[in-house]
């Protein structure tokens, strides 16, 4: 009965925001500004710059709710406003670049498994830490579940760079996450 009536809430609250309506559009902010945020923060390590590049994609949002046709969760369109705002925000500011593609290395993966918010938020310190084209490719694909094709038309790359990006990412966390475990264990 709850998801039902939280489900019609935010169909109002839509139809109200489509109107113009401040408060209507307030209350949908507050409801979604916190998710939004960690969005645009897994892309732009300042957490002030990607503030601003929330609320810039919030207000792309709501002068173009009209487009939002209601196939799919609000949630998940907002999201894709806040992914393409934080892409455009480091195209513009000249901070996104790309390596050069090189073979890819098929080697066996490693999962990490984080427990705690504390070990996530040291993997977000790493994630922050690597060159911008591997920290945008990767947390496009395992963060936020795009696949190859759809990061290569996003960013204007091929689908081999994004693979590749992926790769080197992967590559380097392992790298890094390997070199602290070593020095937290006291294993030269």
């Amino acid at each position: 009965m709850k998801v039902i009536t939280l489900h019609k809430n935010l169909e109002q609250l839509l139809e109200k925001a489509r109107t113009n309506n401040r408060k209507a559009q307030q209350q949908l902010y507050e409801m979604f500004a916190p998710k939004m945020l960690s969005v645009c923060r897994q892309y732009i390590k300042d957490i002030s710059l990607a503030e601003e590049v929330m609320v810039g994609g919030f207000f792309k949002a709501f002068t173009a709710l009209d487009s939002f046709k209601g196939s799919g969760s609000f949630e998940g369109w907002l999201r894709r406003i806040m992914v393409r705002e934080s892409i455009s925000w480091l195209r513009k500011e000249r901070k996104l670049h790309f390596e050069s593609e090189e073979a890819i290395d098929h080697t066996t993966q490693h999962a990490v498994y984080l427990d705690s918010p504390l070990e996530v938020e040291h993997l977000q310190l790493l994630i922050d830490e690597l060159p911008e084209g591997y920290k945008m490719v990767f947390v496009m694909y395992a963060v936020e579940g795009y696949k190859h094709s759809e990061i290569a038309e996003t960013l204007g790359i091929s689908e081999s760079t994004s693979k590749s990006q992926l790769f080197k990412a992967r590559k380097l966390l392992q790298r890094q996450l390997n070199a602290q475990n070593k020095t937290s264990y006291g294993t030269p």
